[in-house]
């Protein structure tokens, strides 16, 4: 169980991470939604060299708004090294607590003062498709049941004890960011997140959730591959034979 004396305490200023990839389409009002809702934010866009122009889009709104930051990488490098970037920009601007969220509005700014507001009674809040009010939005059967099924394979084999397990609409309290050192978690892409939720509960930090609805993109194309769902399954397996292993099971 971490120590958590003296780590509670009043959130400051929030940062949004947002990793994005040919977002063109939903960057620029995505950036305008969270400010609307979270004014005093900083917002920081991780664009991995999309074609489609929008860390281009990211830097004029920059230019015109120093709430938001922008970090160019040179191509598509993974989910998880993105997060690791936009953090270490996020403790560089002293925030507290740090948000992740998608930029294709599955993840909704209105969601965002709930979010933050959890995060000041627990150590990592989760916008949760799972819990009672939460949802989904023009999922198809198949979608859901793969959905469902990762959520349940991964609490029922590591132990997890929030019901969205996958969700990547998260705030972190510094503190723990600092402690969990994100740039050492092996997982990459979606399993990034699975990983990182996992290494949290075994710190004994508390999580919470607040229910969300995740619709489904309007613009652009979903990131999700197959490859990605089977990343996700080693990323289980690899974890549950280590908490076996520790446990001598």
């Amino acid at each position: 169980m971490t120590d958590r004396q003296g780590q509670d305490g009043p959130v400051s200023r929030p940062a949004i991470v947002i990793p994005t990839y040919n977002e063109a389409d939903n960057i620029r009002a995505l950036i305008q939604e969270i400010l609307r809702y979270v004014p005093h934010a900083h917002v920081i866009v991780v664009d991995d060299a999309s074609p489609d122009g929008t860390g281009e889009i990211a830097d004029e709104i920059a230019r015109e708004d120093e709430r938001v930051h922008v970090i160019h990488r040179p191509g598509k490098l993974g989910l998880g090294t993105a997060y690791v970037a936009g953090f270490r920009l996020a403790f560089d601007l002293g925030a507290d607590p740090i948000c992740t969220m998608d930029a294709d509005f599955s993840h909704h700014p209105r969601y965002l003062p709930a979010l933050l507001a959890k995060a000041q009674d627990v150590d990592v809040s989760i916008g949760s498709r799972y819990v009672p009010g939460g949802g989904t939005k023009h999922w198809g059967i198949q979608r859901q049941i793969l959905s469902r099924g990762a959520n349940f394979v991964a609490r029922t084999l590591l132990g997890l004890q929030a019901r969205d397990c996958t969700a990547g609409f998260r705030a972190y309290r510094r503190y723990v960011l600092e402690t969990i050192r994100p740039e050492t978690v092996k997982a990459d892409g979606y399993s990034y997140l699975v990983e990182m939720l996992y290494r949290c509960q075994r710190q004994g930090f508390r999580v919470g959730e607040v229910p969300i609805i995740f619709a489904d993109r309007v613009r652009g194309r979903s990131k999700i591959s197959q490859r990605e769902i089977f990343k996700a399954m080693g990323t289980v397996a690899r974890l549950f034979l280590q908490r076996v292993f520790q446990r001598g099971w």
